[in-house]
C-alpha cells in the first residue's frame, strides 16, 4: 500500500514530533497511520493527558495550499527525496518543492556566508557560485540577503537550490521575493514547512540543517564569529561533509568566523578550484554547460554513484533506487569501486566514500 501523504502531514505536523521522533515512530510502528494511533497513549504514559493528533483536516489543508501554490509535496521515502538529505539522523520526513526537481539529483554544494557581506564577499560569492555551476554542482544557499543572494543569482542558469525559513509560498527577506520568483521558474525552492508559514527565528537553525545536508560540501564565504553560517558548518561537520571557507582580512569582523573554521582545519578556498580538487571533480569540457542538465550514462554508473555518495554512509538500495540502477550493475560498480578505494563499506549494506576522498 502506498504511504498516505495526509497521514505523513498529520505525524510530523503533531505536537512534539520533530523529524528525529518521526522516523524513529516509523520505524517502531511500520506506518505513519499506525504512529499516529499510538501517539495519545504514548503522550499519556509520558505524563500528557491532554494530547491530541494534527487532524486530518489540518493536512488536507496544507495539501490544498501546497497545490495552489503550484508546489509538489516528496515525502522522505519517494524516489526524488535528495539521497544526500536521506542519510542525515533528523531528515525531514516532507519537503515541499517548487521549481526543477531534477536539481535534486545533481551533486550540490552549499554557499553560504554574511547578510551584511561585503562588496568583496559578494565577488567572491558570485564567482564561486558561476563557477561551480558551470562544473556541473547545483548551488544551495538559504536566500538570505548578501552572500546567499548574490549565490543564487549567479547560478540560476546553471542550478540553484534555494532551502527556505518559510513557507513555500513565502519568502524572506522581503528584499528577496522576486529572487524567489526566478528561482521557482530557473531552480528550486525547499521548505519542510507548511504553506503560509512566516519567518520566525527558530525555524532558520532547523532550515540551515536541510542546506548542509542537501550538500557535499559547505563553503562559508564570509561570516563574523557569532553567525547562523558557523552553525551550519557546524551541522555540516556533524553530518560528515567537507566544510571549507574563503580568508579574510583579520581586521574584518565579516571574516572571522572564516578565519576561525580555516584555524580549526577547514579547507582555504581561494576559488573553485579548490573545492574541485577537494571534491575531486574535474573542470567541464567548453561545452558543457549547454549540457548540465542531460543526465549521465547508465551505461557507466561508477561517476553517478561517486556523485551521490559522502563520508555520511549510505544504504545501498536506497542508492540503487535513487539512480535507478538494477541491483547486479551497482554491484558490480561497487566492487571495482571498492578494489580503487574509491569507496568503503563501512558495514553490511551501506556505502560511502574512500577515506582519501571523503
Amino acid at each position: 500500500m502506498a504511504d498516505d501523504p495526509v497521514e505523513w502531514l498529520q505525524l510530523y505536523r503533531s505536537r512534539r514530533v520533530g523529524a528525529a521522533t518521526f522516523w524513529r515512530l516509523l520505524r517502531t510502528h511500520g506506518s505513519a497511520g499506525a504512529a499516529l494511533a499510538a501517539l495519545p497513549e504514548m503522550a499519556a504514559a509520558a505524563g500528557v493527558t491532554d494530547y491530541a493528533i494534527c487532524p486530518v483536516g489540518v493536512a488536507r489543508a496544507e495539501l490544498r495550499a501546497g497545490a495552489r501554490a503550484g508546489a509538489r509535496l516528496i515525502l522522505g521515502n519517494d524516489p526524488d527525496y535528495p539521497l544526500h538529505l536521506r542519510g542525515i539522523p533528523d531528515a525531514p520526513p516532507v519537503l515541499w518543492a517548487l521549481g526543477d526537481i531534477a536539481l535534486l539529483r545533481k551533486p550540490a554544494v552549499a554557499l553560504i556566508g554574511a547578510r551584511n557581506a561585503s562588496s568583496l564577499g559578494i565577488r567572491m560569492a558570485a564567482q564561486l557560485a558561476g563557477d561551480l555551476g558551470a562544473a556541473g554542482l547545483a548551488v544551495v544557499s538559504g536566500l538570505a540577503r548578501g552572500i546567499d543572494a548574490a549565490a543564487h543569482r549567479a547560478a540560476l542558469s546553471t542550478g540553484t537550490i534555494a532551502v527556505l525559513g518559510t513557507g513555500i509560498d513565502r519568502s524572506y527577506p522581503n528584499e528577496n521575493t522576486a529572487l524567489a520568483r526566478e528561482i521557482a521558474t530557473q531552480g528550486l525552492l525547499l521548505s519542510e514547512l507548511p504553506p503560509g508559514a512566516e519567518a520566525q527565528a527558530r525555524h532558520f537553525p532547523a532550515r540551515n540543517r536541510i542546506v548542509s545536508g542537501l550538500s557535499r560540501a559547505v563553503v562559508v564565504v564570509e561570516a563574523a564569529v557569532k553567525s547562523g553560517s558557523l552553525l551550519t558548518a557546524r551541522d555540516a561537520l556533524d553530518q560528515g561533509r567537507d566544510v571549507m571557507a574563503v580568508p579574510g582580512h583579520p581586521l574584518d569582523a565579516r571574516a572571522g568566523g572564516c578565519n576561525l573554521l580555516l584555524r580549526d582545519g577547514a579547507l582555504l578556498v581561494r576559488d573553485a578550484h579548490d573545492v574541485r580538487e577537494a571534491l575531486s571533480i574535474d573542470a567541464p569540457p567548453p561545452q558543457a554547460a549547454l549540457a548540465l542538465s542531460a543526465p549521465l550514462s547508465l551505461a557507466d554508473p561508477s561517476a553517478r554513484i561517486l556523485a551521490q555518495i559522502s563520508a555520511s554512509p549510505v544504504p545501498e538500495h536506497v542508492l540503487r533506487d535513487t539512480l535507478g540502477i538494477d541491483a547486479r550493475s551497482l554491484s558490480l560498480a561497487l566492487i571495482d569501486l571498492e578494489l580503487d578505494g574509491a569507496i568503503h563499506r563501512p558495514s553490511s549494506g551501506l556505502v560511502a566514500l574512500g577515506r582519501q576522498r571523503a
